[in-house]
């Protein structure tokens, strides 16, 4: 039969532990997460600062609908991009300090769309280990070489830009890497980069919204300049609480995109509302009473994790993986924190490596003392009961 090896496939990867299902969600609020009928403590998302469910956020949102209605009805070069769009890309290139910014529907096509429309013929793309999926596969779909160096490691770095011996050249990085929740050395890359005569691009998903003087992220908190990073790209489906991304730069850079990159030409353009939304959300957390409570969330839950006698990895962010080691011990670790209340999935390969599966919790300002304690306590026991998986 056509296809049959999908069965052989799936079953391969239940054997290894490795077979992936959906969870229906019935709602949210305040940190708890309803599914199947029960509650559970959601220290799974990456909503850093509780804004999806914010009053004013919503309201926003529910007049944008009043005003353009539910979709943005076209392209964005047809007439799918409206007065809304140009506001919030207005606001990101001012904050930022970049010439101009341009819309996604997502950072997954945005990362396609950069990799592709720069290399349409060539070049060097140079990009840290632990990229996103989507940077790597728009990577290797594109005609520029691809070359990776080992994660935040410098030194090799340098031995990949010596091997790369064409003008156009792109080195890659995260703000703050997802499944480690640790930061990139922006400022030595962004000098090796002057160094070398090459484009510097910063993936910043996790870092948006958490960093910087007005939650601008990475760049904004290193005071990196476009001449410095002249690629930026954020995603608003994280820290923002609402969805999308963009990719901020030159306006050269973004009218070439304009013109060359497919997945923004040929996309419907994502509904104004949501960029209202968005704006809307930038602007209420530019104040730092949110991203002050999550930094004094985070350095608690670090605190009381290490009481607990919990191994956590080198991480400041709102992402902090607990490090389980092999497929089976995990989500026998997270049905465990399950069965205590705490809703915190396994995170297994090809997510991460093989061999360094994990849980990783994710904080947000939203969570009180009182859950954080609760995480901890049901880390520790977890850990005892599954010790022998």
């Amino acid at each position: 039969m056509p296809f049959d090896w999908m069965a052989r496939e799936l079953e391969h990867k239940q054997q290894q532990g490795y077979l992936r299902s959906r969870t229906v969600v019935e709602y949210e609020k305040d940190s708890v997460i309803c599914i199947a009928g029960k509650h559970y403590l959601n220290f799974s998302s990456n909503d850093y600062l509780a804004m999806r469910q914010h009053e004013g956020l919503l309201q926003c949102w529910v007049e944008g609908l009043a005003q353009f209605g539910a979709g943005s009805g076209a392209s964005p070069l047809v007439t799918g991009y409206t007065q809304a769009h140009q506001a919030l890309e207005s606001y990101l290139a001012e904050h930022l300090k970049r010439e101009a910014v341009l819309l996604f529907n997502s950072g997954f096509s945005a990362n396609q769309a950069l990799c592709q429309a720069l290399f349409p013929a060539g070049g060097n793309i140079v990009a840290d280990k632990y990229m996103h999926a989507s940077f790597i596969d728009g990577a290797q779909g594109s005609s520029g070489q691809l070359r990776r160096f080992k994660h935040n490691d410098i030194s090799h770095l340098r031995q990949q830009l010596a091997a790369c011996d064409t003008a156009d050249t792109l080195i890659a990085c995260e703000g703050i890497y997802s499944m480690d929740g640790d930061a990139s050395p922006l400022t030595e890359l962004a000098s090796l980069s002057h160094q070398h005569d090459c484009w510097m691009m910063v993936d910043d998903a996790h870092g948006l919204g958490v960093l910087g003087e007005t939650g601008l992220g990475s760049v904004q908190a290193y005071g990196l300049s476009q001449q410095q990073v002249p690629i930026v790209m954020g995603t608003f489906g994280k820290a923002i609480g609402t969805g999308g991304a963009f990719v901020a730069g030159s306006q050269l850079l973004i009218d070439y995109l304009v013109n060359n990159a497919r997945h923004y030409i040929y996309s419907t353009a994502m509904p104004p509302a949501q960029a209202l939304a968005t704006l809307y959300s930038f602007e209420h957390i530019a104040t730092a009473d949110k991203r002050d409570t999550l930094q004094q969330n985070i350095a608690y839950f670090k605190k009381y994790a290490a009481q607990c006698g919990i191994a956590l990895m080198p991480s400041t962010s709102p992402i902090q993986p607990v490090m389980i080691g092999n497929p089976q011990r995990a989500v026998a670790f997270s049905e465990a924190l399950k069965q205590r209340g705490i809703w915190a999935p396994a995170i297994r390969y090809p997510s991460v490596p093989k061999g360094t599966d994990r849980i990783r919790i994710t904080l947000n300002s939203g969570h009180t003392r009182q859950d954080i304690t609760a995480v901890c306590d049901a880390l520790s026991l977890a850990a005892q009961e599954t010790s022998h998986v």
